[in-house]
């Protein structure tokens, strides 16, 4: 799958997923991320290793979504349309966290100029993360802040601030080559 084929589906999952939850229909998003995930697996050639990595981050980006958009929902800062089907005991809606591991499939192919610059995801994230939510609360209706609005967006800038280096040090880290000296012998 080439970069510009990955980020493109990614955009496709994201407006499945926030004009669907709009809408009252969570699952969309569901279905949009797992047709991304498996084209995104089928076509992109990878090693086994490469492909670990990346169900490797879709598991971390999704408990970084139960923690920052359930923690959202969970504190009244935020409440998300389509919740009828959120995780239980953490109040994320399934839409939301499908959109979590598409995201995380971007990492190490349409987004990796965040690579190795871990101020710069810092950055992306904090600004992005609320624009990208804000998108979602003003053009869909998929999300609404409570008053004052800055808290939910200040939360949104830590948490995705935070989410974005954590996620491309694991992809750095599990896309690294193991050294010769740390596989097995057989």
């Amino acid at each position: 799958m080439s970069v510009w084929a990955n980020l493109v589906g990614y955009q496709c999952v994201w407006f499945a997923a926030v004009i669907g939850a709009g809408r009252g229909l969570w699952w969309p998003a569901v279905i949009a991320a797992a047709l991304f995930a498996l084209l995104h697996l089928a076509f992109h050639s990878q090693t086994p290793a490469e492909r670990a990595a990346d169900f490797r981050l879709m598991a971390v980006a999704i408990g970084c979504g139960l923690l920052l958009d359930g923690g959202l929902a969970s504190s009244g800062l935020a409440a998300y349309a389509a919740d009828d089907v959120a995780i239980p005991g953490v109040g994320a809606p399934l839409w939301i966290v499908s959109l979590w591991a598409a995201f995380s499939l971007t990492l190490r192919h349409s987004m990796t100029f965040l690579l190795h610059r871990p101020l710069v995801g810092l950055a992306f994230g904090a600004i992005g993360g609320p624009l990208a939510y804000l998108g979602a609360a003003r053009g869909w209706q998929a999300i609404a802040f409570v008053e004052p609005h800055w808290m939910a967006l200040v939360a949104l800038a830590i948490g995705w601030g935070i989410a974005i280096p954590l996620l491309t040090t694991l992809a750095v880290r599990w896309s690294a080559p193991t050294p010769l000296s740390a596989r097995p012998v057989i």
